[in-house]
């Protein structure tokens, strides 16, 4: 089974956590790459520069294979690893939190910190707006102006989405597909455009007035 969607944040988001005088200031990032976090810890330092701790997670990919936690000094397992818990517990992925510390002169111990760093990582992603995302394939169908409107009106009937749309010496219309439906899709656009039945198209099926090829992957 193809798996095609997760669950990420819309945007970067904050939250803060106070206990005995302590202050955990959150920031949670959606995020691709491990340089884009990298980029994003620096910020976070060069803003708290007077700061004690910077404990961070993050988890990128589709299925969450790539993954860290860094407690940045903390009792071992007692703040990189509930931060991390918590992207776990809101099932995203292509998320970085990075939780600055503030010491406010009394210790809070490993159950304490522990507590601190999870509710500061909650209430940053509480505070955001959790999407869901899809990974799509984009296939450009380039055909003549005489063709428009059948080309259009076909995309339109059959709801697919319009990325991107080009109007030279010929028509270039980009539009994607989930990859869990690639076939399936491919098929119906085909026989709508041929005015056949899905069971006549194959793989190799051509429409003779609009070349449907495939771009890179919105991923």
């Amino acid at each position: 089974m193809i798996i095609d969607e997760y669950k990420t944040l819309l945007a970067s988001t904050e939250g803060e956590y106070k206990e005995k005088g302590s202050k955990f200031i959150a920031y949670a990032f959606p995020v691709k790459t491990e340089e884009e976090i990298s980029s994003y810890l620096n910020e976070v330092k060069n803003q708290h520069f007077k700061a004690r701790h910077f404990c961070y997670a993050y988890q990128l990919g589709v299925t969450g294979d790539i993954f860290r936690y860094n407690d940045d000094g903390e009792p071992s397992g007692s703040a990189g690893k509930p931060i991390f818990g918590q992207i776990q517990s809101f099932e995203l992925t292509d998320m970085f939190i990075v939780v600055v510390r503030y010491f406010g002169g009394t210790k809070l111990g490993v159950s304490g910190l522990i507590t601190a760093y999870k509710e500061a990582a909650k209430e940053a992603l509480n505070n955001g707006e959790i999407v869901q995302k899809y990974i799509c394939s984009l296939y450009q169908l380039v055909f003549g102006y005489e063709k428009m409107g059948e080309v259009m009106d076909t995309l339109k009937s059959l709801d697919f989405n319009i990325i991107d749309k080009e109007f030279t010496d010929k028509g270039r219309v980009t539009i994607e597909i989930r990859k869990s439906q690639e076939k399936e899709e491919l098929v119906r656009l085909k026989s709508a455009l041929l005015g056949v039945s899905p069971e006549y198209i194959e793989d190799e099926s051509e429409v003779d007035y609009c070349e449907i090829k495939q771009l890179e992957s919105n991923d």
